[in-house]
């Protein structure tokens, strides 16, 4: 009777994983089957595959907006942002990790809060400033919002691993007269890629599929990131499904490839620092 039991417990388990699985997936699936249709066979079939697959949709979603220039915008920003937030979150978490200074508690307890206030509640101050410092609709304007968005989450994520970096490894550099920025980029980076791994995917996806912000600070079409132009794209063509369709997984790629290249180290990153 026991193993009839535990047999069924196991059983239920994977019909609720297999069901969660479901349900997560659907959306991704549908997004895929109707990127895939023209006009005609979407009104004939709105939620499964159709047969033969097209390949009009992506023509129309290529040509109909400025898709390449879009694209090349979000690279620009998500490629600076990402640098730039890490560079600053490496060095600020090195010092909350390993040095002493006053106020240091204080700072770090700042920096923790800062994670949990909505950037809508930002938008305001930073149109007032962006307005008055003519930094309105420019790539540096937008790399410096986002990068300073992604920091304290980065700094929080880099200064948790590097306190798991033994100290005697720091004394030793010291020891042999290595300064802290040689101790830095020649010790203590070659042992942080996978955090530093993860927090570039993580901000990477963050600032790629950014909506918000970029439609209050791109207002100009030749700026707009690609998932702005998608937007817009789709109020212009809001009886092509498809197309917008096919726009939204053109859109995606880049990102499941980032992922899927960097997996094995993602993995590695969010535990890292977790356990001493």
């Amino acid at each position: 009777m026991r193993r009839i039991r535990i047999k069924g417990d196991v059983i239920f388990k994977q019909i609720i994983m297999v069901i969660t699985t479901i349900l997560a997936l659907y959306p991704v699936i549908w997004l895929i089957s109707i990127a895939f249709k023209d006009k005609n066979q979407y009104l004939e079939n709105k939620f499964f595959f159709s047969w033969p697959l097209q390949m009009v949709s992506f023509d129309s979603a290529l040509r109909g907006g400025r898709f390449f220039l879009w694209f090349m915008n979000s690279a620009i920003m998500t490629v600076g942002s990402v640098i730039l937030c890490t560079i600053i979150a490496v060095f600020a978490a090195y010092a909350f990790a390993k040095m002493r200074f006053k106020g240091q508690d204080l700072l770090m307890n700042i920096l923790i809060a800062l994670m949990v206030i909505p950037v809508v509640v930002l938008i305001v101050p930073l149109f007032i400033l962006y307005t008055q410092t003519k930094l309105m609709a420019t790539y540096p304007g937008m790399i410096i919002i986002y990068a300073a968005v992604c920091m304290p989450f980065s700094v929080y994520l880099l200064t948790n691993f590097f306190k798991t970096i033994p100290h005697e490894i720091i004394e030793a550099g010291i020891v042999d007269g290595c300064s802290s920025f040689t101790i830095l980029t020649k010790v203590v980076m070659p042992l942080s890629g996978p955090p530093v791994t993860t927090l570039i995917v993580v901000n990477a996806l963050w600032i790629w599929n950014e909506l918000l912000l970029a439609l209050v600070f791109l207002p100009k079409d030749n700026l707009r990131t690609l998932i702005v132009g998608i937007t817009v794209f789709k109020s212009k063509y809001n009886l092509e499904v498809p197309t917008t369709m096919a726009g939204l997984l053109l859109t995606t790629i880049p990102m499941v490839v980032l992922y899927i290249v960097f997996q094995k180290f993602f993995i590695r990153g969010l535990t890292a620092g977790s356990i001493k």
